[in-house]
Parts: C-alpha cells; sequence; structure tokens
C-alpha cells in the first residue's frame, strides 16, 4: 500500500443553495404574520408594493384589504406559482427590488404614493434602506421585517453603539420605529438571528432640510468612519485644523466629542459651518 505522507487535502468550496444563495426564510408563524397585518392597516384605497412575495402567504393576507398589491419576487422557480394562487387584485412582477424604480411604479399605478412592504433578506438590508431614503417621494410608509440589529441600528438615538448614519438619514424623512420583534422559529428555515418589523412613516416635511443630500452623507461616512475614536480625529483627514477649532468653538464642542454622541442637529451644523470655511 502506499504512504500518504506528503498528499495535500483538498476542501472543496461549499455551494450554497439557491434558497440560501437569495437568503429566503419564509415566514411560517401564523401569529405573526397577523400582526404585521395589523400594523399595516391595509385600506381599499392602498397600492402596497411587496417585496420578496415567496409562497405568497404575506401577499395573499394584504389582497384580503388593500385595493391592489405589486408582489415582486426575484426568485423565478416561485412566479407560476404565485401566479396561479393570488386574487385579481394582486399583480406578480418578476424582479429585483434594487433594480426597479418604485418612482416608476407610483406613476404608472396613478397613486400620490405607494406603501411598501416586505419580509427582507438580511444580505440587502442596507441597500433598500438607502434605496427607500432615495426613492422616498414615491412612499408614504413601509413595514420592513429585517434583522433586528439593523433595525435598532435605523432607531437609535445618540449615545446608543447602534446610532449611525443611516438612522440619522432615515429619521430625517420618516418617523421610525420597532412595532415588534420575531424570533428565528417563526421563519422556515429558521434564521440564525431574531428579526424585528421597522415601520417607517413618511414626515410632511424633513426635520432638516437638504440633509438627505450627499454633501451631508459623506460627511456622515467620514465623521463615523471609526467607532468610538474621537470626531476631531475622524474629521481631520478631510478638513484643515485651524477650521476645525474654529468651527468646534462656534459650537462648543468639546475636543474629545465622539460622532455617537452627538445629534443630528449638531452634526448637520457642524457640517454645514465647515463647507463655509
Amino acid at each position: 500500500m502506499g504512504s500518504a505522507k506528503g498528499v495535500m487535502m483538498v476542501s472543496m468550496p461549499v455551494r450554497k443553495s439557491r434558497r440560501q444563495a437569495l437568503g429566503q426564510h419564509f415566514l411560517a408563524n401564523a401569529g405573526v404574520l397577523r400582526k404585521i397585518v395589523e400594523t399595516v392597516d391595509p385600506r381599499a384605497a392602498d397600492v402596497i408594493v411587496e417585496i420578496g412575495a415567496g409562497r405568497g402567504v404575506l401577499t395573499a393576507a394584504l389582497a384580503e384589504k388593500a385595493g391592489k398589491v405589486i408582489a415582486l419576487e426575484k426568485d423565478d422557480r416561485l412566479i407560476p406559482g404565485l401566479r396561479g394562487s393570488m386574487p385579481a387584485n394582486v399583480g406578480i412582477v418578476h424582479a429585483d427590488v434594487l433594480r426597479v424604480d418604485l418612482r416608476e411604479i407610483r406613476k404608472s399605478a396613478g397613486v400620490p404614493s405607494l406603501r411598501l412592504v416586505g419580509n427582507i433578506p438580511y444580505s440587502i438590508s442596507s441597500p433598500l434602506l438607502f434605496k427607500v431614503l432615495d426613492e422616498r417621494e414615491a412612499l408614504a410608509d413601509a413595514a420592513l421585517l429585517l434583522q433586528k440589529e439593523v433595525a435598532e441600528r435605523v432607531t437609535a438615538g445618540p449615545g446608543s453603539k447602534s446610532y449611525s448614519p443611516l438612522g440619522i438619514l432615515l429619521r430625517n424623512e420618516f418617523e421610525a420605529r420597532v412595532a415588534f420583534a420575531v424570533a428565528p422559529g417563526s421563519f422556515s428555515p429558521p434564521p440564525k438571528v431574531r428579526s424585528a418589523l421597522l415601520t417607517l412613516r413618511r414626515r410632511s416635511a424633513p426635520l432638516i432640510p437638504g440633509a438627505a443630500e450627499e454633501p451631508f452623507r459623506a460627511f456622515l461616512r467620514a465623521a463615523f468612519a471609526g467607532r468610538r475614536k474621537l470626531l476631531w480625529n475622524n474629521l481631520a483627514r478631510s478638513y484643515d485644523a485651524a477650521a476645525l477649532g474654529n468651527v468646534y468653538e462656534k459650537l462648543g464642542l468639546a475636543r474629545n466629542a465622539r460622532a455617537e454622541e452627538l445629534s443630528p442637529d449638531v452634526l448637520f451644523a457642524l457640517q454645514r459651518l465647515l463647507r463655509l470655511c
């Protein structure tokens, strides 16, 4: 027999299933489904865009009360079953939500605004929330089932470890709250983390006009670049020290302040003054 000495063992990459690649965790708890529908409270005049129709459980429940449900589904294998089982007021669209334009959907639907609902794959949570921010004029509100940690990043205020640029930007345009948490066992298959239903209701006007634009977004990225690092050190990479000192003095900021300690108003004032330097 030959010796195995010197034989290199090569590990083959584990191939993900289609479901794993798409991040599919189907809602399987009737009680949670009922709570989502109660929270959304669909009305006959509503046009609801559902993200990820899946097997159509939430789709059908929303359609019982909503005027129309436009159900987006990326997985082509699920489309025939959805189209064969949904009521007449449901439109099934084979599409990736990150590639559709919600403003165009609103225009085609002929309504002042859409309502957005969905069980969101964790892998697209942040891109989707930025899409909600960017296409906010098309929306009245949203109810999104997300990883609990992501929902907390949106709703957290200053001083919290979850306080984040995304939350600052979204709460400037929307009233945000965590409606309720959802245990892993409510899904099939169960995810490894807890989920939560995040609700976003569009404000009649932003708290700070212009805060959603790129200059302030870029400033927040710089300010929060190093968690627990001094804000001064983060901003010194982009701004002159003398200008920083002058603005800090005007705002009464301590040199040892951190971005996560400051309110959105203060952060916006800081960015606005630095742009004038």
